[in-house]
């Protein structure tokens, strides 16, 4: 099971990220767990100092951006 996580405070771009990233997931049938991350020390914990940010397994994949579906199963490792 791949942990997803996306970083960031809630806005639309964080939104817009986790929607491609469980879309991207679906269309891989990879199960998956997602999880939001808002809290600013946590996220700057993890090294990232621009949101929104994907997280896959624990390793930031991406930031200050959002992907395409294709790009974010790139991401995700499952092709």
């Amino acid at each position: 099971m791949k942990k997803i996580q996306i970083l960031g405070r809630g806005c639309t771009r964080c939104q817009k990220l986790a929607t491609v990233a469980e879309t991207a997931a679906k269309a891989l049938g990879v199960p998956y767990e997602l999880q939001k991350i808002t809290d600013p020390q946590e996220i700057l914990r993890l090294g990232v100092m621009t949101t929104p940010a994907l997280v896959v397994d624990g390793k930031v994949r991406l930031a200050g951006r959002v992907p395409s579906v294709e790009e974010a199963g790139r991401l995700l490792g499952c092709e």
